[in-house]
């Protein structure tokens, strides 16, 4: 097939075209910089220069192809609600041009305040009209398998590798920028994690099995404690850690005080029943004790 990816020179965007053209698929990628682009020839992708703002690049790349994969998102942590609504529009851009034609367009979701504390997060959960968080990637496309589009949605957990950790990168920055590494109250929050190589495989497989409303849980290990996480990091930051009470969590984390304190139980064994996908890479703390300090 010939696949459009956008965010493909992304963390996760970068081993999602490889593993697609090693799966024998004619890839294009979306890529802003020159440097983008050459890196993407480099490993014998097609480019489509433009970003998520430019609608009508992101429209004929969607015409042109067979299948679609959405990785970008702008992270723009201290815009964040300009950043999910930037994503809406070029999700119902991109569907506009796949309307009606049973192309495959694969979306990427989360897994943030599906389930609540303590509660496992399934592949059956269905995202509530009231839902509290402003991205909105999932139920945007969703929507487009009504309109003649075979739609499947990817939800994250924290993708990592020693380089990069999904939501803990950025709190590494505040650990940093703090002196010490922190966790809230006894740490008992958990996130779900996946290694990078074992998530391009599934995305992959995602194209290929083009399901209609298809929810995909791209998670490992499905709970990795942010008292173990902040653990880990001191060992590699070489950073005291230390709990940070609840009415000190503004403080502390800033931006990301919502995030750091958020329970992201949950399981993938649906995804790996329906795919034949069996994670394989490191664990998140193995990663974490292993990080690539800059």
């Amino acid at each position: 097939m010939r696949v459009f990816v956008t965010g493909a020179t992304g963390f996760v965007g970068m081993p999602v075209v490889r593993e697609l053209i090693a799966g024998g698929h004619e890839v294009v990628g979306l890529a802003r910089s020159d440097e983008g682009v050459a890196v993407l020839e480099a490993i014998g992708a097609g480019v489509r220069r433009g970003s998520l703002d430019d609608l009508d690049g992101l429209r004929a790349g969607a015409r042109e192809a067979d299948a679609v994969i959405h990785l970008a998102f702008v992270h723009d942590w201290a815009n964040f609600v300009a950043s999910c609504e930037t994503d809406r529009v070029a999700i119902e851009a991109m569907g506009e041009v796949l309307a009606g034609t049973g192309k495959v367009f694969v979306a990427t979701g989360g897994l943030a305040g599906l389930a609540g504390p303590g509660e496992l997060a399934t592949e059956e959960d269905v995202i509530p009209a009231d839902f509290p968080f402003p991205r909105v990637s999932e139920q945007t496309a969703l929507r487009l398998a009504g309109r003649g589009v075979r739609v499947s949605v990817v939800r994250l957990s924290q993708i990592h590798d020693t380089h990069k950790q999904g939501l803990v990168t950025p709190i590494i920055s505040v650990f940093r920028q703090k002196g010490a590494c922190a966790y809230i109250g006894e740490g008992a929050n958990v996130y779900s994690a996946a290694h990078v190589s074992d998530v391009a495989r599934l995305y992959r497989l995602a194209v290929e099995k083009g399901a209609e409303r298809a929810v995909y849980h791209g998670v490992a290990e499905e709970g990795v404690s942010m008292r173990a996480i902040s653990e880990a990091l001191g060992q590699s930051l070489r950073l005291p850690v230390k709990s940070v009470a609840p009415e000190e969590v503004e403080a502390f984390f800033g931006p990301f005080a919502r995030f750091a304190g958020l329970d992201m139980l949950a399981s993938s064994a649906r995804t790996r029943e329906i795919l034949g996908w069996e994670p394989v890479g490191p664990g998140l703390i193995a990663d974490l004790e292993g990080l690539e300090v800059s």
